[in-house]
Order: C-alpha cells, then structure tokens, then sequence
C-alpha cells in the first residue's frame, strides 16, 4: 500500500473507535480504490502511550479491507475481553496509537521452526482451542523461535506450552502490512 491508502485507513480505524467510544457507530466509508476493497484479513491494535488497550482482528475476511478495518477498530475498542473492565474513554480514544495489520492469507507449516521471526506470524489451532501472534510480538518481546511457539499455545491457546510439537496441532504462518501513526 502506498502512503495515501495507509493514513486513509488510520483515519477509517481512528474515525471507527472515537464513534465507537461515544456509542455512535458509524457505517465505513465508501472507496473505489480497488486495493481497499480487496477481501484481506487484518487485526487493529490500540496503545495508550506504549500500554496495550485493545487488539481484534479476523484472518478470514468476509467484507472488503476498508469495511474489515472499520469493524476490527470498533471491535478493538468495545469488546477486547483482556479490557471489558477498564473501557476505553472518549478522551483516551483521541490520542491512542493505532496499528494496523493487514494479513497474508494463512499457510499451513509442516515445520514450525521455519517460521522467521519479526516477518512471521503464528496461528495455532488443536480442537477447538486456537491462538495467534502478529509478526511484530517476536520483534517486541525478543524472544526465540520456540517462546513464541510455546508463549502462544500456553497463553493464547490454552494449551500445553510444548502443544506446538504435537502433530495434532495444526500451525500456521502468515505475513502482515504493518503501519502506524508513527510511520508518518
């Protein structure tokens, strides 16, 4: 995405919680770039001065990606679970940062341990339990290949830390497009 899609969709998303916060949805705007109406997936995470407020998104995209950004932003903000006690404040949905994600579509690894870190994220599913990582969680937190694989099972999953080893465990790799208010 050039410059001018990305801001665009920072504005759609920004736009998307500040409504969302005073309880006044609004529907998402309207778009004939073709590249915002691609079926992508994508996750909206929000920061309050580096702290994590909010993140929700949908590998599988079931609308266009303006449509999915303004409705992962207005998930983000309003029903993160990790939040539902301390509710994002009009005032605080001005200055939060905002950072989007758009997805590749999800690949099936055989070898977990081929993911690359800070390029890949990791989506890890065993019954009904599943669990995922963006790309940039390996970049922030510094951890190796297998704190990633197992950090995700355990505390994302519910799962045993090692779950990932199992060959009933399905793993999947994906890539994101991540931008933010900072990158301008």
């Amino acid at each position: 995405m050039d410059d001018k899609q990305k801001k665009f969709l920072l504005a759609v998303a920004r736009n998307a919680v500040v409504s969302a916060v005073k309880k006044h949805h609004l529907p998402p705007p309207q778009t004939s770039d073709p590249l915002l109406l691609e079926m992508r997936g994508c996750f909206v995470t929000l920061k309050n001065n580096g702290t994590l407020r909010g993140c929700i998104g949908n590998f599988i995209a079931d609308r266009p990606l303006i449509e999915m950004i303004h409705n992962m932003a207005i998930a983000a903000a309003t029903e993160d679970p990790r939040f539902l006690h301390e509710p994002i404040t009009h005032k605080e949905a001005k200055k939060l940062d905002i950072e989007i994600s758009v997805l590749s579509p999800l690949v099936k690894t055989d070898d977990p341990l081929s993911l690359q870190l800070g390029v890949d994220g990791i989506y890890i599913k065993k019954g009904f339990a599943a669990g995922c990582f963006l790309p940039q969680v390996a970049t922030e937190t510094g951890w190796t290949k297998e704190e990633f694989l197992s950090y995700c099972c355990e505390h994302k999953a519910g799962l045993a830390p090692d779950a990932w080893k199992d060959p009933k465990t399905i793993v999947y790799l994906f890539t994101a497009e991540v931008f933010g208010q900072e990158d301008f």
